[in-house]
């Protein structure tokens, strides 16, 4: 079977408007977002890009494994938030470091071990697979190794304008310090410090750690463990809400430390919908994991604008302009919704006209029996 007949290269033809696209143009890209090719009829007016795809960033490639971002410089629109995807061999190591953003983390595949002590000197270390999230707040210093089947993970962090390449690293303040100065703050001869790193090591290749247990015991602080965890399973939790899919919400209600982002993982059946709804305090920062989906964004004046999105897309919705996304593949599609903020916070379209006055809802759209029927004074965001 032909590529043609697998992915059907779309023409921007719709009904009696438009005409052929005779190119040159990228044929697979077109296939890859038909909504951009032949945008819905209801599509209109001047709006921002609100996708990248990680595909298109720039891959850092390192002894331990490989790193690449999607930033504001990428998708201008995303200026609250960051994001960076990760992958480490079976004991690559993601240096000790620290940064002025808070750190947030979904663990895509494998697993890996994190590490990290507070500002009174306690430590923490624990192990993370798929599902999983870690949580860093700013200036915490951390680190991340790969264990026997290494790992790949999504990073996002508080601050569109973060790069992972201006961190705070262990090795690049170390060669950055006069050797004397080095000497004397640990007390030690100049030339015990002669096989340092001459720069920043920032990711490498090292052992697979031992048991977990076996290292907290090795290193725990004389202060005890940090009072709060900074990992959370979240694909453990039970959906928060079901319906043709479902929603897991991660926020500081749950997962206590994570102040500064609130997620929500959610599910969504072939054919189904995540309802008409928009965020009343923040912007949405999205990630898809898996699946085929397809998202319009309504910014008024009637103006709106419909994307594609598949594995690996990164997604934009500016605050408070409502938005629903559909499941246009044949699997369940997946995806993260991130918000710069300690709650998650969301308002239905079928919620608040349930919660209207029936007299009121009537003289605005002259609603048809069956659409009034539909409504739901339920105050859960769902998936239809």
């Amino acid at each position: 079977m032909s590529h043609d007949q697998v992915n059907p290269i779309p023409e921007p033809i719709r009904g009696d408007e438009g005409a052929t696209d005779p190119g040159p143009r990228d044929l697979l890209r077109d296939a890859e977002q038909p909504d951009i090719s032949i945008p819905p009829s209801t599509d209109s007016g001047t709006m921002q890009n609100l996708k990248f795809s990680f595909s298109d960033s720039h891959r850092r490639i390192e002894p331990g494994g490989w790193s690449r971002e999607v930033t504001v410089r990428e998708l201008p629109v995303s200026t609250t938030l960051a994001g960076v995807n990760m992958r480490l061999k079976p004991g690559g190591v993601r240096e000790l470091h620290w940064h002025k953003e808070a750190e947030w983390a979904y663990m895509i595949s494998g697993s890996a071990r994190v590490t990290a002590v507070d500002a009174q000197g306690r430590s923490f270390i624990d192990d993370v697979g798929p599902g999983d999230l870690w949580y860093f707040p700013s200036g915490i210093p951390h680190s991340i190794r790969g264990l026997a089947d290494g790992c790949e993970f999504l990073l996002v962090f508080d601050d569109g304008s973060f790069s992972e390449n201006s961190t705070f690293s262990i090795t690049d303040w170390f060669s950055s310090t006069p050797p004397e100065v080095l000497a004397a703050n640990f007390d030690i001869p100049e030339e015990a410090l002669r096989g340092l790193p001459a720069g920043e090591t920032y990711m490498y290749q090292g052992e697979v750690p031992g048991p977990l247990e076996d290292e907290r015991r090795a290193t725990m602080s004389p202060a005890g463990e940090t009072p709060h965890a900074f990992t959370y399973r979240l694909d453990a939790q039970d959906p928060d809400f079901e319906g043709s899919g479902t929603v897991r919400i991660a926020d500081s209600s749950n997962f206590e430390v994570s102040k500064t982002i609130a997620a929500a993982l959610v599910e969504v059946e072939p054919g189904g919908i995540r309802e008409l709804h928009w965020h009343p305090t923040n912007d949405e920062w999205q990630y898809y994991i898996s699946g085929e989906g397809r998202m319009t964004v309504f910014a008024a004046e009637g103006h709106a604008r419909t994307f594609d999105y598949r594995a690996g897309d990164v997604g934009y919705v500016p605050f408070a302009m409502g938005h629903y996304i559909q499941n246009t593949g044949d699997t369940p599609l997946r995806f993260l919704e991130m918000f710069r903020s300690d709650r998650f916070e969301d308002i239905s379209l079928n919620q608040w006209m349930a919660l209207t006055p029936r007299t009121l809802l009537e003289e605005h759209l002259r609603p048809d029996e069956r659409l009034m029927q539909s409504l739901s004074k339920d105050k859960r965001p769902i998936v239809k």
